[in-house]
């Protein structure tokens, strides 16, 4: 028994004689790597789980001790350990990106793109779709415009034009101007008749005069007065004259919107849906102006049916623009509204008719 433990002090008197030939550095080495080591076992528990930044430390300090002073140290790793890390990270560096099965993914850019060009015209088949692409600078496939569109549940081919009633009419509606008649009844039971054009494009109403009793001779130099109120462009593109078959509505009538170009198209009697935008605007006409307002002659009525005329053109939002009103159509968009901006209203009639807008 006392020969063992004489063994065992001798042993440790040689290990702390050998640490003391040791160098300073060497030693802190040692100490840097037990510390990290016991580092890693408290923050991991029994079952030591080495992050990146432990592997890249405890390399390096490996790299630091001499080999016969490994073998002295109790490591949580092996040399062998240490360089499998080097070759799992070596092959990460050079190993590429996994990538899924298939083409990559289009740029969403590209994607909406291609939906914007085939909504906005949509006679445009997919090859026309692409050339359009090219020339905006988009280096793609007419396979890939293809794969877009059938991927949206859009038909790529030109069938899918719109060929109905309503686009064909919003198609022709440029050059059709209609014209009509309406009465209003003043306060002494006298009637008077009111005679205006309406622009199918623009829903652009064009009041050309108020009279107690419409004549052809009359309604003929309105008409006169009309064309030579609208510019040259305006008059060039009217294409037909949509009118019903009243008695002042004779050949001398049509045949002043014949000589620049245009065709005079009479209703069928007895339906008035053929003169639609013209006999809507009336209704319009009838329940927000002249229907609310007592009317007390000629005079009169011709400023309320101008001042609607004026509200109808400048301000008032029409389904059919797209919720503009017709001065405005082609106009750019208003900015978006914000707390800066202040809302003040605008009466007509008197207050009859309310227009909002905002100012800063």
């Amino acid at each position: 028994m006392t020969f063992r433990l004489v063994y065992r002090f001798g042993c440790l008197l040689l290990g702390w004689l050998r640490l003391l030939a040791r160098s300073s550095a060497a030693k802190d080495v040692e100490i840097l790597v037990l510390r990290h080591q016991l580092a890693v076992l408290q923050r991991s528990g029994a079952k030591s789980v080495f992050a990146r930044g432990d592997r890249a430390v405890l390399a390096a300090l490996f790299r630091l001790l001499r080999k016969r002073h490994r073998s002295e140290l109790t490591l949580l790793v092996t040399p062998r350990t240490v360089l499998r890390w080097h070759a799992r990270l070596v092959a990460k560096k050079w190993t590429c990106p996994h990538r899924g099965p298939g083409r990559p993914a289009k740029p969403e850019m590209l994607r909406a793109l291609v939906l914007r060009l085939a909504r906005e015209n949509d006679g445009w088949g997919y090859r026309r779709i692409h050339g359009e692409l090219l020339n905006l600078g988009w280096r793609v496939a007419a396979s890939t415009v293809w794969e877009i569109l059938k991927r949206a549940g859009i038909d790529p081919a030109p069938q899918r034009a719109d060929r109905s009633w309503a686009r064909f009419l919003s198609a022709q509606a440029q050059g059709i101007l209609a014209v009509d008649v309406f009465h209003v009844d003043t306060v002494f039971l006298r009637r008077l008749f009111v005679l205006f054009f309406i622009e199918h494009g623009t829903r652009r109403v064009h009041i050309a005069g108020v009279t107690r009793h419409v004549t052809a001779a009359w309604a003929t130099q309105q008409a006169r007065n009309l064309l030579m109120s609208l510019d040259d462009t305006r008059t060039a593109g009217i294409r037909y004259l949509i009118r019903d078959n009243a008695c002042y509505f004779t050949e001398g009538f049509d045949a002043v919107f014949t000589a620049i170009g245009a065709r005079a198209v009479p209703i069928l009697p007895g339906l008035p849906r053929m003169n639609a935008i013209a006999e809507g605007w009336v209704g319009s006409c009838r329940r927000e102006a002249t229907d609310r307002v007592l009317i007390t002659g000629e005079r009169h009525l011709r400023i309320v049916v101008a001042e609607y005329a004026g509200h109808h053109n400048e301000h008032r939002p029409h389904r059919s623009l797209r919720q503009r009103c017709p001065d405005r159509v082609g106009a750019p968009e208003l900015p978006a509204a914000d707390g800066s901006h202040r809302v003040i209203r605008r009466d007509r009639l008197g207050g009859l008719i309310h227009e909002y807008t905002q100012v800063a």
